[in-house]
């Protein structure tokens, strides 16, 4: 991008202080060029007195294909279906303020190099392609009263044997994938599973941590029960993603291995909220309240032992409006500053980008601009009645 912005009285919330600075900001090319009270030139000039500037937002559990709770849905759909309803997902998305998402469960690279030749309004898109499930695992969507042939579709994959499991991983590089997903416990939208037992042999998953280190990337799993979680962190997992029903050992066993956390709050809140809307069935409904209740606790084990903990949301179909409740339920766990530091510099450290989740001088320019402070008032943070304003690049979106 090119062109110059100066953002003028703003309080500045730079990714991890506890305390707002007053000053004003002064883009170059994309890039946060100047930081200080004095700047005043550019090109263009936003005033954002009573206004708190903050890194774009990071959602580190996003599926932009995820266009239902009905995995028949997604699982059968044209991928050129589901590519353009993931492009409206995604452009809703940075209209909230999240410049950045990493879809862990799904994406190719046809609908990266669209975003790339601007041809979709999207934040930064990081994708892992279909994630790995073990047959009857939580990406396997066949009830068992159905006599089906099914190995993969555009969100999940199973694949079996180690074998088996090092290709699938060596393809998912080739097309572009910034990780790996894998699927090593029950779930609670997947038929046939129980949420706590661990899924995949140690064998199978140390195959695909072996080859995302010699790529220089890392495995990250869906993992709800501390059992499946150790299981994990023992074959070399970089990543957990939920982990509703950790236990205070196994936080100290995450933080002990450098393991980030990705709680999805609010993908259990909105499913127990809406579920009448939707029509859920009674076996998502039955394993949701299993883990409903356990998630905050899970936070706050997991701070409480030092453990990195990020930010998603995990929202399927209609639920993706909710996405910035998100915010409100894991700042009620863990304090507001502790959620914005997940939303913003720890998801960034997550995915290996020290330039986003920032704000700083030589950090990319993706903003959001809130009303307010959201220190003082977390509520500016979520209320979507609130203006907003979102800067992609160091350009202001069109109103």
């Amino acid at each position: 991008m090119s062109g110059e912005l100066t953002i003028t009285n703003a309080l500045v919330f730079d990714g991890s202080s506890a305390e707002l600075t007053e000053g004003s900001l002064y883009v170059r090319d994309g890039v946060v060029a100047e930081f200080d009270t004095r700047v005043t030139r550019a090109e263009r000039v936003l005033d954002a007195r009573g206004r708190t500037v903050l890194p774009g937002l990071i959602d580190a559990h996003f599926h932009a294909y995820g266009i239902s709770l009905d995995a028949t849905e997604w699982a059968a759909s044209p991928l050129s279906y589901l590519a353009l309803a993931g492009a409206e997902r995604l452009r809703r998305a940075l209209r909230r303020g999240f410049t950045t998402v990493r879809d862990v469960a799904g994406g190719e690279v046809g609908l990266a190099r669209a975003i790339r030749a601007g041809l979709v309004s999207s934040p930064r898109y990081l994708y892992t392609g279909p994630a790995l499930s073990q047959t009857g695992g939580h990406g396997d969507a066949r009830p068992a009263e159905y006599d089906l042939c099914f190995h993969g579709h555009h969100m999940c994959e199973v694949v079996d044997g180690v074998d088996n499991v090092r290709h699938a991983v060596r393809r998912r590089f080739h097309r572009g994938a910034h990780a790996i997903k894998m699927m090593t416990s029950g779930g609670v939208a997947s038929p046939t599973d129980p949420i706590r037992p661990p899924q995949y042999s140690a064998e199978e998953i140390a195959a695909a941590t072996d080859e995302a280190a010699r790529r220089g990337s890392y495995v990250t799993v869906h993992a709800y029960s501390a059992e499946a979680i150790r299981h994990s962190i023992a074959n070399g997992v970089g990543c957990v993603e939920h982990g509703n029903l950790l236990d205070e050992p196994t936080a100290e066993l995450l933080a002990r291995h450098g393991t980030f956390l990705v709680p999805t709050l609010v993908a259990y809140d909105a499913m127990g909220r809406r579920g009448d809307e939707l029509a859920l069935p009674a076996h998502i409904r039955a394993k949701n309240e299993e883990v409903l209740h356990s998630g905050a606790r899970a936070v706050e084990l997991a701070h409480a032992a030092g453990v990195r903990v990020g930010f998603g949301t995990d929202l399927m179909g209609e639920l993706e409006d909710d996405q910035l409740l998100g915010l409100r339920l894991q700042a009620e766990a863990a304090g507001v500053l502790a959620c914005l530091r997940s939303a913003t510099s720890v998801n960034a450290t997550l995915i290996g980008r020290d330039d986003l989740g920032r704000v700083a001088v030589g950090a990319r320019a993706d903003l959001l601009v809130v009303d307010g402070d959201p220190l003082s008032e977390p509520a500016v943070l979520w209320d979507e009645t609130r203006p907003r304003e979102v800067i992609q690049a160091g350009v202001p979106l069109p109103v």
